[in-house]
């Protein structure tokens, strides 16, 4: 078979040379330069992983404990990159060498260009359609923030889809193995939320096939098409076996899981309904996905020169340094949300496209798109649409574990482009019918129809925000300042559809080329993204090396660095939602969103508490260490309250490593033990659950030094005088962690709420504690083994596909 090279391969040659070049164009700093994105979220990542990452660079091993976090946690959801897993390879290569994160901008512009192929739109259409998704500005917004893991996952999702629409589409073994490989891809992310939102998006399409089989009496072919893609999605999920094993163990344990003191009017397990769905999007917000400013931008946000606001500072006697403040960081965000980094905007002329889909896309596709579209619209809406929402988190397995549920519009930002697409194509293969120029024109009415509405609501609503603590007259010139932004966006928008509209009517009218006229207009949307993204990320967050900045050592990191033992440092500004401590130190606190539940527990009965009262005395010139004894058994040896060196504060009454209770409290529910905890002495009186253990835990006396540490393995020696409990300051974990006492191994007891304690036999003893989870070693290299197999498969679809071709 002779190919036309012109015409079958310099097409999609172009395309991805452009998702290439638009990559490294934007984001040139960091191809060229070596730069960063200063990424919060990175950052916190990077304290939290320090002491991971430092103990593969000196062992060559994974840790799969950190200690350098609330007292100590599993590692799986922090960094794991098990032995033999050849995903890294796999993407360096697909991405053709971009860096990390921005490679998967790239990879996600191709999978949507693939999706589009198998619906057999042509490249042109395809490569704006992918342009649009990959530049909204929620894909931007996530990268400002550091969700890398979340932008990957997303851009994942096109090549999901793709493996399964070729499957119905008479390209089975293709279908088989491009599903196979993007659910690998996926779940080594492990963002699970995304990966879930996936699977709705899978069952929707799903249903409108298994409608079309059933008109078209072919459901035995569905169930062997659907029997092949679940046969393609396990093995790309046992392709990280490993990982997900660990993760899925570790979740019941964690404040996602089961939980241990049952609050009033809430679920037993999962996480609280308050905390999940804190970030829920507003109905009328959804009208940012057309105008960016509707609501403001923002929460902080630079006001236009000369603005209402700078005019009333001005005329109240401010100083310009204040005004200056003021209007550059101005609260112009006027949703319910906490707070927001910006809009979510899927571009104004994709919006106009998306609705001419409706009227123009095949049927079945058409309401499978939209179905996809209003339901991720709702689930993003959260707790302002509580009977939907809120049943969903009652009742949905496994949905009750997942947060800030606004994030499902990045699942819309994908979904529309694909209508816009498909209707796009049916529009010009239908160019000469004098329907398609009614539609066409209908859905252009239609919507300068919504932004008129969106005009008419926003006039409504008042331009009201959350900041009611300003006097009124900056309120009003705020509302005002918020009028004109919305008024400038809505003017943009306009612009913007218009002359797509003028472009796309030219060629329905024949008088330009079609593909001019797609590309132009596919030029058009990457112009109005570019721009609104950078108002949010711009050169000014390119930097040489943030890590370098922000963990460069403080003169109070210099002083505790001089004690050279083990202990854990409390940093008392905002310990609970800051990984910097962790960076060099083994932490109280930390960041992490999947925290183990019983520290959670510890945080908001005791830990809290005790450091409130710890703080308010010493305002008061009253150090009183030892009115912090839970601190104390977590071998809090360093308070730290700022950066200076007189902001170390050294702890004497910390209980150590390891100690022997004189008195053993018996309890018989987690609620009487977290209680009692909040009452003893921890260095004398020990607090065991009495239905975790059958016999009563014996009191001893003896001294334990810590010899040696690793994240993973601890190792103890000393003289026990009397046979009874040692208690370690160490967090417990009932899956993994082995104790072997002079060589045999011994059963740890989970006391103190969440400590480890050991019996241990009078004499001379040497502990040693190692974590060592089966679930991640047994199934490390069936991991790799399932990886090799998607490996193959993806060769072998490739090669059957082509197979067809020639033969054709």
């Amino acid at each position: 078979m002779n190919v036309n090279l012109k015409e079958v391969i310099l097409p999609h040659f172009l395309a991805i040379l452009s998702f290439y070049l638009v990559v490294i164009i934007y984001f040139s700093p960091i191809v060229f330069e070596g730069k960063m994105i200063f990424q919060s979220d990175i950052l916190q990542w990077e304290g939290s992983a320090k002491e991971l990452l430092d103990h593969r660079q000196r062992t060559g091993e994974e840790a799969l404990w950190t200690n350098s976090m609330f007292g100590g946690m599993p590692a799986y959801l922090i960094h794991l990159d098990p032995k033999g897993d050849i995903t890294n390879t796999l993407i360096k290569v697909l991405t053709l060498g971009l860096p990390h994160p921005v490679s998967g901008l790239f990879f996600g512009m191709v999978s949507m260009y693939l999706l589009l192929m198998g619906f057999k739109v042509r490249p042109a259409i395809a490569a704006l359609a992918a342009w649009a998704f990959a530049f909204n500005t929620f894909n931007f917004l996530s990268l400002e923030a550091g969700h890398n893991a979340k932008i990957w996952s997303v851009c994942i999702i096109p090549l999901i889809l793709a493996g399964v629409h070729l499957a119905f589409s008479n390209k089975k073994f293709l279908g088989l193995s491009l599903t196979a490989l993007a659910v690998l891809l996926q779940l080594k992310f492990n963002h699970l939320q995304i990966t879930y939102y996936t699977l709705i998006l899978v069952v929707i399409y799903g249903i409108g096939q298994l409608v079309k089989a059933f008109q078209e009496k072919k459901l035995i072919s569905f169930g062997k098409i659907t029997a092949l893609l679940l046969a393609g999605a396990i093995l790309g999920g046992l392709g990280n076996l490993a990982r997900l094993s660990a993760v899925l163990e570790y979740g019941k344990y964690s404040i996602r899981g089961e939980r241990n003191l049952p609050q009033a009017e809430e679920n037993d397990s999962g996480l609280d309904k308050n905390y999940a769905f804190n970030w829920s999007n507003g109905k009328l917000e959804t009208f940012t996905l057309l105008i960016p400013n509707y609501f403001g931008g923002a929460s902080q946000q630079a006001l236009p020169d000369n603005s209402a606001a700078e005019q009333a500072l001005r005329s109240q006697g401010m100083e310009p340094q204040q005004i200056n403040q003021f209007v550059n960081n101005a609260p112009t965000y006027w949703g319910d949300q906490p707070f927001t980094g910006g809009p979510i905007y899927g571009g104004a002329i994709m919006i106009f496209l998306f609705i001419l889909g409706i009227l123009f896309a095949p049927p079945l596709y058409r309401n499978v798109l939209m179905a996809m579209t209003l339901i991720t619209l709702m689930l993003s809406w959260g707790k302002n649409l509580e009977w939907f929402n809120y049943t969903l988190f009652d009742y949905l397995p496994g949905y009750n574990k997942f947060r800030a549920v606004s994030m499902a519009l990045g699942i819309t930002l994908l979904v529309i482009p694909i209508l816009g697409a498909l209707g796009l194509e049916q529009i010009f293969l239908n160019q000469k019918s004098d329907k398609t120029k009614v539609a066409f024109f209908k859905g252009l009415g239609i919507t300068a129809g919504l932004i008129l509405l969106a005009l008419v609501f926003a006039h409504w609503s008042g331009f009201r925000g959350t900041n009611t603590g300003y006097p009124d007259w900056l309120q009003a010139a705020l509302k005002t300042d918020r009028k004109s932004l919305l008024h400038a966006d809505i003017f943009r928008t306009a612009i913007y559809i218009g002359a797509a509209a003028f472009l796309l009517g030219l060629a329905l009218y024949e008088k330009l080329k079609i593909e001019y006229a797609i590309i132009a207009t596919g030029l058009l949307v990457l112009v109005d993204l570019w721009g609104i993204n950078g108002r949010y990320l711009d050169g000014d967050s390119f930097s040489e090396n943030p890590s370098e900045q922000h963990f460069a050592a403080t003169p109070a990191d210099e002083k505790i660095m001089q004690d050279e033992g083990y202990f854990r440092v409390l940093n008392i500004q905002n310990p609970f939602n800051d990984a910097r401590t962790s960076y060099r130190f083994n932490s109280i606190g930390g960041y992490h969103g999947a925290k183990m539940s019983r520290y959670q527990d510890l945080i908001e009965r005791v830990l809290q508490p005790e450091i409130d009262q710890f703080v308010k005395k010493a305002q008061e010139g009253n150090f009183d260490y030892a009115g912090i004894p839970v601190l104390n058994m977590l071998n809090t040896k360093y308070i730290l309250a700022g950066r200076g060196a007189n902001a170390v504060f050294r702890n004497p009454e910390t209980n150590g490593a390891v100690w022997f209770p004189q008195e053993i409290i018996p309890v018989d529910s987690n609620e009487e033990e977290i209680s009692t905890l909040a009452a003893i002495e921890t260095k004398i009186e020990a607090t065991y659950n009495s239905s975790d253990t059958g016999n009563a835990l014996p009191v001893g006396s003896g001294n334990l030094s810590l010899d040696s540490n690793e994240p993973d393995k601890l190792v103890y020696s000393g003289k026990v005088e009397e046979e009874g409990l040692a208690v370690f300051s160490e967090i417990y974990y009932p899956e993994g962690w082995k104790a072997m006492v002079n060589g045999e191994e011994a059963e740890i007891h989970r006391v103190n709420y969440l400590l480890r304690g050991l019996v241990l036999p009078e004499g001379e003893v040497r502990v040693e504690m190692k974590f060592q989870p089966q679930s991640y070693f047994r199934n490390r290299t069936l991991s790799a083994i399932f990886q090799y197999a998607v490996l193959g498969l993806v060769l072998f679809g490739v090669f059957i596909e082509g197979k067809k071709r020639t033969l054709a």
